[in-house]
């Protein structure tokens, strides 16, 4: 655990680690997360990060898009195109832009990471404990969306199949003839 300057008003110090995470365009898929020991600049962590994913999934990363933290690094990095944040909206084209965009998506799984996945706080010893729990809140948020997407689609088919008067409360019958023979109750 160390002290990192954040540069904030409200919080110019904090106590811990540093996480760097690589999560999918399109889903939010977290492909790599590892916590960083000591306070780093953000660029050095790219290329590491980067690996990770590749490791991990056995794909390099076309298209990398990160905030202005890691400027310098696309000069290292040959592999992946490392596109920065901070361009005017003008210059560029709308598909392009889209890709921008979805940078924004970062941060809240940062905060799902902390509060529902207990990144927040560590309770393990060490670096290798900083390690461990960045990952298994990694894995964790992964395995709530494979679950959340599994049981959703269980349900439907439940519904569909074994429960005859839900398919009333779908929309199909949902006219002004089932409104009349509906029977409403008031207590």
């Amino acid at each position: 655990m160390e002290c990192i300057a954040r540069g904030k008003v409200h919080k110019k110090y904090e106590l811990g680690c540093k996480v760097a995470m690589v999560s999918s365009s399109r889903d939010n898929w977290i492909l790599a997360i590892d916590a960083v020991q000591g306070n780093p600049y953000d660029g050095h962590t790219l290329k590491d990060s980067l690996m990770q994913v590749k490791d991990n999934t056995g794909w390099q990363p076309l298209h990398a898009y990160c905030d202005r933290g890691y400027r310098g690094v696309a000069k290292e990095i040959t592999d992946t195109e490392v596109h920065l944040s901070g361009k005017k909206k003008k210059s560029m084209k709308a598909s392009l832009w889209q890709w921008y965009a979805r940078r924004s998506a970062i941060e809240p799984i940062f905060g799902h990471l902390k509060t529902d996945n207990r990144l927040e706080r560590n309770h393990l010893q060490g670096k290798d404990g900083d390690r461990i729990n960045a990952i298994l809140s990694g894995c964790g948020f992964n395995l709530r969306k494979l679950l959340r997407a599994f049981f959703l689609s269980f349900f439907r088919w439940l519904l569909e199949n074994h429960f005859q008067h839900s398919a009333q409360f779908t929309g199909q019958y949902m006219n002004e003839k089932y409104f009349q023979l509906l029977h409403v109750h008031a207590f």
